[in-house]
């Protein structure tokens, strides 16, 4: 009599995340365990939970969703058609000799994009594409190599600067700024490379550097304060765009939202106010007209834009020392 041996793990965890589905535990739209998640509460490596998700995603059980991470999909239409003959289905190809440079980069950035880089490794990605785990060294060297291509990649998708300028340098240094601002927004991981120390040289990345650059010739500047001014507009877009990355992190680590966590720190928040040992807090916290702050980065980033913008006019227009 044969021996009948239990399932792979990967199959085990797609199985209980397919019957949650199927009892409503999961509606269409909830999010699913991210695959640090599974990771954890199963006892196995990142690459078995991506290969249960990647399962369950080919199976159309579930989608991956942009800073949102895997949800469960929408039903599908199952009528199909009745046919005398079916026809005969095509042979299907051989994903390692399908795989590309291409198709890893595309794949890379989709885990990244849905649960940052930290859940982004080689065998993430020879998982998703359900190829043996060395496959994607055979294109690409190494996972750095592999971080840089994604990020010339995003930085390439962003919409081309107008042939002719806006008028002004204020103008054209805000352009610059909100469309770095939405790489980020569309790719929160893109903040957390390429520190000011070590740039990363891309050439879709030197086009955002030299649109910015641009802006600030003709008035005046030596070359390093140019160059300075260019640095602080990147930096501070970076600086505020890391926090979409943590978001991304902080949802696929708890499983809640931005909402469900300030819910569970009212308490905290109430002690804190009632204390009164920070009055200027208290004061600050039970002053919002609607009884509570409402974090709208994308508000804040273009409030903070417009501090930055203000704070370097005196020096584009010539009225400040920028030695002082």
């Amino acid at each position: 009599m044969a021996e009948v041996t239990d399932p792979p793990p990967y199959q085990r965890i797609a199985a209980d995340i397919r019957r949650r589905i199927a009892s409503g535990e999961l509606a269409p739209g909830d999010r699913v365990p991210s695959t640090r998640r599974i990771a954890q509460e199963w006892g196995v490596a990142l690459a078995t939970a991506t290969k249960a998700l990647t399962t369950l995603r080919l199976e159309g059980h579930v989608e991956a969703r942009p800073r949102v991470g895997t949800v469960v999909a929408a039903p599908r239409d199952t009528a199909t058609p009745v046919l005398s003959k079916p026809p005969a289905p095509a042979p299907a190809p051989s994903p390692e000799r399908e795989l590309t440079r291409e198709r890893i980069v595309r794949t890379a950035i989709e885990i990244a994009d849905a649960e940052g880089l930290a859940a982004l490794s080689m065998r993430s990605i020879a998982a998703r594409l359900g190829v043996a785990a060395m496959s994607p060294y055979r294109h690409v060297g190494s996972k750095d190599d592999l971080v840089a291509l994604m990020a010339d990649t995003v930085y390439g998708e962003a919409p081309a600067y107008p042939a002719v300028p806006p008028e002004g340098w204020r103008a054209r240094l805000e352009l610059g700024a909100h469309t770095l601002w939405q790489v980020c927004r569309r790719h929160p991981w893109v903040a957390h490379i390429g520190p000011l120390g070590r740039p990363l040289v891309l050439p879709n990345l030197m086009a955002h550097g030299d649109w910015l650059l641009g802006a600030l010739e003709g008035h005046g500047l030596d070359t390093e304060t140019r160059f300075d001014i260019h640095l602080l507009i990147y930096s501070y877009v970076q600086g505020l765009a890391v926090n979409l990355e943590r978001e991304v992190q902080a949802r696929a680590a708890t499983g809640l939202t931005d909402e469900e966590w300030m819910d569970r720190q009212g308490e905290a928040l109430r002690e804190v106010v009632s204390s009164g040992r920070f009055p200027a807090v208290s004061r600050t916290l039970t002053g919002f007209p609607n009884g509570a702050y409402d974090l709208d980065l994308d508000a804040l980033f273009s409030f903070g834009l417009r501090a930055l913008l203000d704070g370097i006019t005196g020096l584009v227009e010539g009225r400040a020392d920028p030695n002082a």
